[in-house]
């Protein structure tokens, strides 16, 4: 059970964050020094509510912490909600039986299926991303920029607004813009209520056939 005591979470939390900052309290390899602080602080479970989510999102700062992202881009909450019974049976068996190998090797798993899956995501949006450069040159050479196509990538969909930001173009450029995108069929218009939204549809399978279908 979780600590209760105000003060006796305030220790533990403050021992967790030595055990995170401080390289010189053991010789971990990073990998494995993520699971252990995950589970310490899952186990401290220190807010009333998003403790998974936080401890998540820890995982990924220490990574980068530790040089090995450059920034924070691995999303684990999918493998864990996949996998979530089992997460929660190796969470407790290592508290309640001290089997912290079946609990790390679960980590590393979430790490290795989760790079594989990013990796496949950033291939396929750099191909992406040369055929629509190759074709916006080609076809529509008057509004092509290297930032609109950006824009077309940051979201699996976009809005005149979006663009209009981004590009600080006027409004009516800006859905001009979406409007010739989607004319040449690089972009799917559709209107929700009284705006139109425009959908990169091969971006959208990319992601759906990389995570499974999820």
């Amino acid at each position: 059970m979780p600590p209760q005591d105000g003060r006796e979470i305030i220790g533990h939390m403050s021992d967790l964050e030595r055990f995170v900052n401080d390289d010189g309290l053991c010789d971990l390899d990073p990998l494995i020094k993520m699971a252990l602080i995950h589970h310490q602080f899952e186990s401290i479970h220190p807010f009333p509510d998003g403790n998974g989510r936080v401890g998540r999102i820890l995982n990924v700062l220490y990574l980068t912490r530790t040089g090995l992202l450059d920034i924070p881009i691995l999303y684990l909450s999918r493998y864990i909600t996949r996998h979530k019974d089992e997460y929660y049976r190796l969470l407790q068996k290592a508290r309640d039986e001290g089997a912290w190998e079946a609990w790390i090797l679960y980590m590393l798993r979430a790490v290795a299926e989760t790079s594989r899956i990013t990796l496949e995501l950033i291939e396929g949006m750099r191909a992406q991303m040369a055929t629509m450069k190759q074709r916006m040159r080609t076809e529509l050479p008057k509004i092509y920029s290297q930032e609109l196509l950006n824009n077309l990538f940051r979201h699996p969909y976009t809005k005149i607004e979006y663009v209009q930001t981004d590009l600080n173009i006027a409004r009516q450029t800006a859905g001009k813009y979406l409007d010739q995108l989607s004319e040449k069929g690089l972009l799917s218009k559709h209107r929700s209520g009284r705006s139109n939204y425009y959908i990169n549809a091969p971006l959208v399978r990319l992601f759906l056939e990389v995570s499974g279908g999820a």
